[in-house]
């Protein structure tokens, strides 16, 4: 989690504190002949360019791929959250 945190932290497309971490294993899964993985969703604002959300996945794929050597598949994908429907709590 800290190394997601640190590089998502120094990409600089996120501002102080914007940055929320978070684990959910899988209890139940299928991933054909593998036993285990990673895959990161990344949640983050519309406004960012293809170019810096390809950079983002490559490289928490890259530092996952150096610190979970034996874990066999690691992806990521970034979804976008879009602000005419995105609410929260200081938003009400």
């Amino acid at each position: 989690m800290q190394k997601v945190y640190e590089i998502a932290e120094a990409s600089n497309l996120f501002a102080k504190g914007d940055i929320k971490v978070r684990i959910i294993p899988f209890k139940h899964y299928h991933i054909g002949d593998s036993d285990s993985f990673s895959h990161v969703f990344g949640n983050i604002m519309e406004g960012r360019m293809d170019a810096q959300k390809i950079n983002l996945s490559k490289a928490i794929v890259t530092e996952l791929k150096n610190t979970l050597p034996n874990v066999p598949l690691i992806s990521m994908n970034i979804r976008e959250i879009v602000k005419a429907n995105y609410c929260n709590r200081s938003m009400v």
